[in-house]
């Protein structure tokens, strides 16, 4: 089933075309993934998919009552509203159903009224939603649901964002860099629920796993042309390799034939006949095919580095709390040569200190940390670049020289090293302010890199890069001679780059030999995990002579069902805690099992009590 068609749609600022005469479908059930350079016009389709803002020209057709859920990077909450306040106050369906079926229960005489919004209870399961909204807020690491959006994170505003999403189930999801802010742990949670749900997505996200785990459809935007493939990730760069041979092929082809065109037309008098204006014309066609250029600029880092001595980094017995939490204690190590550090862990376990700590901005609350005279550090940082008013992209490089030295006594000057980071000429006189999310990250990883380096920390790189600009720092990554810590929640980038990590959480550090996918698999047979048992259909199903004679509130009917459930479970535990009676014991365990017991049955009786009130008021 078809659910947009996008027809001949372009886009553009000023002079600035970013993409014409762009066609394409999405299918009920596709899940697409947009791969494109940063400033070549993803987030503007995104906006133009959601309705967020028109095409210039061209058309987008919906299918009839659509619904589209959209996750921009930055979301629009009411900063007044908690995180709990922000969920009821969404534009949700299943909200309606439990708002209309409070409202009828003011009303018990309408029974016709009553049950059709039980059934409507029923068919949506919206007695579970404040479980499912609970469940997905702690997932992602919302727990404080009274506090108000003016006081969370970037992070987490997005975070909150997705929840919404998430529980409003829309027809077609719309995601824009669905993963940043993610840690690990999260990243894989949402790529299991958008791998085993029914959804259909469409969505520009830098993380390559994802795309690869999730998609079954990539569309790549290059040039101001639209490339289809129907596959995942990996099918995806197969194929691309496969077009671009092609296409190179054919370029050479189109010389040979303008080299022979050429010399024809110079051998040509001035006067031509009708049979030479045709071939005068084949031979433009010829030419444009021949002169066609890729630019497919590939980011040549090869900045000169000073060699770092014997002596790097050594931390010994280093702990850091704040107040009662700690965050790392006694922990030792010494950095050698070449070390490729990934660093991966929860948010609040101390990742961010722990670097703080490395480049001398935090001291540690007890042991020693010696830094090598031979060290300089290259710090990228979550915060990204500071912009200044009126400042020029080119002015930021020559802040630091207007010469770059190179390996081998050469160098580079600022507009070639930009150029060298996919600005081009023009892009260099644009001001900073002006530039994209990438286009940022990309020139405040350039002033970091420029700095001659011979240690690099890493704190999140990948955010808001393309992938064309992460393949390029990959590949300077695997040629850097130096030290490198990485902080990524990019597990394709932490894989092709790092050979051990340092794992945070529970106020330890631990050294793991092997990259994030190793971690992972090695998580998995030392820790299998849990298996869901899922409800029976007969403790879903409520039968049509019971429906009519409840009588309770939506948070009632959902106490009462779950103390069905608790009581079962307690008396399970009292009839295997009365089984361990037959068994020898001494006095001392007869006394504590016999307390237990005690505490079971009055938690069953209290339980069973609250049950036949609820029952009594069901029935009556």
């Amino acid at each position: 089933m078809n659910y947009v068609s996008v027809e001949n749609i372009a886009k553009s600022y000023g002079e600035r075309v970013l993409f014409e005469d762009l066609s394409f479908g999405i299918n009920q059930g596709q899940k697409i993934g947009l791969v494109a350079k940063n400033g070549t016009g993803k987030t503007s389709l995104l906006n133009i998919l959601s309705q967020k803002e028109p095409p210039d020209k061209g058309e987008i057709n919906y299918r009839r009552n659509l619904k589209i859920g959209f996750l921009p990077q930055e979301p629009d909450l009411d900063p007044n509203l908690t995180i709990e306040e922000s969920i009821f106050a969404a534009d949700n369906d299943t909200l309606k159903i439990i708002r209309n079926y409070e409202k009828v229960l003011l009303n018990p005489e309408d029974t016709e009224a009553y049950q059709q919004a039980f059934d409507q209870m029923e068919v949506h399961q919206a007695w579970d939603f404040e479980t499912e909204y609970k469940q997905i807020l702690s997932k992602l690491r919302l727990e404080d649901l009274d506090k108000q959006v003016k006081y969370l994170s970037g992070g987490q505003k997005k975070r909150l964002a997705l929840a919404n999403l998430l529980l409003d189930l829309p027809d077609l999801l719309i995601l824009d860099e669905p993963t940043n802010h993610l840690d690990l742990e999260m990243i894989e949670w949402l790529e299991e629920t958008f791998k085993k749900e029914s959804l259909t997505l469409f969505m520009v996200t830098h993380d390559r796993y994802f795309l690869e785990r999730v998609c079954n459809e990539i569309i790549e935007l290059e040039e101001g042309k639209l490339y289809s493939y129907s596959g995942n990730y990996s099918y995806y760069l197969e194929k691309r390799e496969l077009r671009l041979a092609t296409e190179e092929t054919n370029v050479e082809k189109a010389k040979q034939l303008y080299k022979k065109e050429l010399e024809w037309m110079r051998r040509q008098p001035k006067a031509r006949g009708t049979k030479s204006k045709s071939r005068i014309s084949s031979f433009d066609d010829i030419r444009e095919r021949a002169h066609k250029r890729r630019k497919n600029h590939q980011v040549q880092l090869e900045i000169n580095m000073e060699r770092l001595g014997a002596k790097i980094i050594e931390l010994h017995n280093v702990s850091k709390s704040y107040g009662k939490k700690t965050l790392f204690q006694n922990f030792d190590y010494n950095f050698q040569r070449q070390d490729r550090l990934g660093i991966i862990g929860k948010n609040g376990t101390g990742k961010s200190t722990f670097l703080n700590m490395i480049t001398g901005n935090i001291k540690p609350d007890t042991g020693k940390l010696v830094i090598g005279e031979t060290v300089k550090f290259g710090y990228y940082t979550q915060g990204g670049i500071k912009i200044k008013e009126g400042q020029k992209v080119i002015d930021v490089i020559r802040e630091f020289g207007d010469y770059i030295p190179l390996k081998k006594g050469r160098q580079i000057s600022a507009q070639q090293l930009l150029e060298r980071f996919l600005f081009d000429r023009k892009k260099q006189y644009d001001y900073v302010e002006k530039l994209s999310g990438g286009e940022r990250k990309r020139l405040y990883l350039c002033t970091v890199l420029i700095q001659n380096p011979n240690f690099l920390i890493l704190d999140e790189p990948t955010n808001d890069l393309d992938i064309v600009t992460l393949n390029v720092l990959e590949n300077f990554l695997l040629d850097f001679p130096g030290c490198l810590i990485v902080v990524s929640h990019d597990r394709y980038f932490m894989d092709k780059i790092v050979d051990h990590l340092f794992v945070f959480g529970k106020g330890k550090i631990k050294d793991f030999p092997g990259n994030y996918s190793d971690y992972r698999a090695y998580e998995k047979t030392v820790k299998p995990e849990p298996k869901v048992e899922k409800e029976s259909i007969q403790e879903k199903s409520v039968s049509t002579q019971e429906r009519k004679k409840v009588s309770l509130s939506y948070h009632e009917q959902k106490e009462y069902r779950s103390l069905e459930k608790e009581i079962e479970k307690l008396e399970k535990q009292k009839e295997k805690l009365q089984q361990e009676f037959l068994q020898p014991l001494s006095g001392e365990e007869i006394t504590k099992k016999s307390l237990e017991l005690n505490k079971l049955e009055d938690e069953i009786d209290e339980k069973t009590e609250r049950w036949f009130e609820l029952s009594m008021k069901k029935e009556g």
